[in-house]
């Protein structure tokens, strides 16, 4: 890592690097850190709205899934190291039955912060059963994730639907086709 700062942030101390990191990643997540269970709730509500719109056949796909886990304003910060923070409500049949966080890392060419919002959809009940079993869920290890793209108008057929669990991601621009979520863990909060 001392290599890599001296050779691409001349004059940065290594200190000075980590000390600008701790700070990023404490204002992005102490925002996220505050949010009530109902807070969590309302803003799941709306981010299912938005996929609602957003999602031609969103609706079917709520339907047809065991569950959804809806997580509202996800954070994504960083310079050069970054990392990704937030919280969401998991949803069986219409009624949140737990809350959950997401953090994730990354290293590499990253600079500044984005806000997306992300729906996974349980679409078998043995994926939801090892989402709500395995403390520490994470994407690409305990769980794959199809990520689905149905822009441009596309509707979304449920019946091609094959992935046990599936991923939907969106930035205030719209909806995303790769997030780079490998590797984000999931877990239980007490709310």
């Amino acid at each position: 890592m001392n290599e890599f700062i001296k050779k691409h942030m001349p004059g940065i101390t290594h200190g000075v690097f980590l000390l600008v990191m701790l700070a990023m990643m404490c204002v992005c997540a102490s925002a996220a850190l505050a949010r009530t269970a109902e807070e969590i709730d309302t803003h799941a509500d709306m981010t299912l709205q938005r996929f609602y719109k957003e999602v031609n056949g969103g609706k079917e796909v709520a339907q047809e899934a065991k569950a959804l886990l809806i997580m509202s304003d996800v954070t994504k910060a960083g310079f050069v190291l970054g990392g990704t923070y937030g919280q969401g409500a998991l949803r069986v049949h219409g009624k949140t039955t737990g809350y959950y966080n997401l953090i994730a890392g990354s290293y590499g060419f990253t600079f500044g912060a984005e806000q997306m919002d992300i729906i996974l959809a349980f679409m078998t009940q043995k994926a939801l059963d090892d989402f709500i079993n395995i403390d520490g869920w994470e994407i690409g290890v305990t769980g794959n994730v199809a990520f689905i793209d149905v822009g441009g108008g596309k509707r979304l057929d449920t019946t091609s639907l094959k992935d046990p669990v599936v991923a939907f991601v969106f930035s205030p621009e719209g909806l995303m086709v790769d997030a780079s979520l490998k590797g984000a863990k999931f877990t239980k909060l007490n709310k």
